[in-house]
């Protein structure tokens, strides 16, 4: 029988969490590199040098990691720490810092331990790194064997960033939720997987509970109870879904939803992943039939100022710019694994698209959109629509 080994990622949550840096990461050595992004670095570096001050742990390098997370950037990072004869690399930063220094710690052989300065995705827990080509675009998933040692998840600093970004790591851990049980609808799960689905609960329940709050309460840069439900849904439970269970039930409709959109001209740069992928939720839930669930959802989106159609986006249900978002989103490779296959209702949907049904304002808008301004347009026009409401 195969040995199947998985690592899960400690962590630490509250305030001043990174003065127990030199007690949980003194014992894998004492020269750091320190890799991260600009605005994190001005953030947090500081907070980092008080609380390894007088431990004899040194800061041999601080930089940063780029404008992406390339294999260039990788590859640069991972020499620079053996150049350097570090004994660990520091991530500190977004989700592109920090899956930097994940690469670069594994290309390295080093311990990576990581500092999130903003909640807007579970990098800092997971065991892959999202990588893009040098010109901006997707390339590939960099997976490894185990995540970083330890993630420090200091409120105070996550607190006193954008808030958009909390809200934007709320809809991608929605997400999570919905995606990996609709994935995993009708199929025997081993146990890894079926633990995952499991915990895949908490990237829900709590947001629903504490996400309203949450979001008010990091746009005062208030440290809440609220926060830190929010916070731990976002970086610790979305993160564990991501190590357990088979990436066949990672992701779904809503995920290819989200890069199906960002084939659109400047799509990507305009609006926060986690944001579109909750878009994609709604998308999902009508695809699926779940009206109610899905007017329960778009309420909630709202109270958290997140776009719930494709008008708030300022994408024009226009045949021929929708096509091509249409063909990504149903060919995607998230559509792999779904409970009624690639070319199931989806295709369906695209063939009545095609045939002159308004695909995108029926589903992608939601019928089901009701007292709130919503997109329309005459059935078989190929003109750009406009808010009504």
């Amino acid at each position: 029988m195969n040995i199947e080994a998985v690592f899960f990622c400690n962590y630490s949550i509250g305030t001043d969490t990174w003065k127990e840096v030199p007690f949980v990461c003194g014992l894998y050595g004492k020269r750091i590199l320190l890799i991260g992004g600009k605005k994190a670095l001005r953030a947090g570096k500081e907070r980092l040098v008080q609380a390894i001050a007088g431990t004899g742990m040194e800061l041999v390098d601080t930089v940063v990691f780029g404008e992406d997370c390339t294999y260039e950037n990788i590859h640069r990072w991972a020499a620079y720490a053996k150049e350097k004869q570090v004994d660990m690399i520091f991530g500190m930063g977004g989700g592109k810092a920090l899956d930097t220094a994940k690469g670069a710690g594994y290309e390295a052989g080093l311990p990576v331990f990581t500092f999130p300065t903003i909640a807007a995705t579970c990098a800092a827990t997971t065991a892959l790194s999202v990588v893009y080509k040098e010109n901006g675009t997707f390339d590939s998933f960099y997976f490894y064997e185990r995540p970083a040692r330890h993630c420090f998840i200091d409120l105070e600093v996550i607190a006193k960033a954008p808030a958009r970004y909390l809200q934007a790591g709320m809809g991608d851990t929605l997400g999570k939720y919905f995606e990996c049980h609709f994935a995993a609808r009708g199929d025997q799960l081993e146990h890894s997987s079926a633990l995952g689905r499991e915990i895949s609960n908490m990237c829900y329940t709590p947001l629903m509970e504490y996400g309203v709050q949450a979001w008010k309460d990091c746009k005062e840069d208030k440290v809440s109870t609220a926060l830190k439900q929010a916070v731990l849904a976002n970086i610790v439970s979305t993160g564990l879904v991501s190590l357990v269970v088979l990436d066949e039930y990672n992701c779904a409709i809503a995920h290819s939803v989200c890069y199906g959109l960002d084939v659109l001209p400047g799509f990507e740069e305009s609006y926060l992943h986690g944001n579109v992928v909750a878009y994609g939720v709604l998308v999902q839930l009508a695809v699926d039939g779940q009206l109610d669930e899905a007017r329960k959802l778009k309420r909630f989106l709202q109270k958290l100022e997140i776009a719930t159609t494709l008008c708030e986006m300022q994408v024009p249900l226009e045949r021929l710019i929708l096509a091509p978002v249409l063909k990504e989103t149903v060919e995607g490779p998230d559509m792999e694994h779904i409970p009624y296959g690639k070319y199931g209702k989806l295709k369906w949907y695209a063939v009545l698209y095609r045939t002159g049904i308004q695909f995108y304002p029926a589903v992608f808008d939601g019928l089901w959109n009701h007292g709130v301004p919503r997109c329309a347009a005459a059935p078989g026009s190929t003109a750009a629509v406009s808010c009504t409401g």
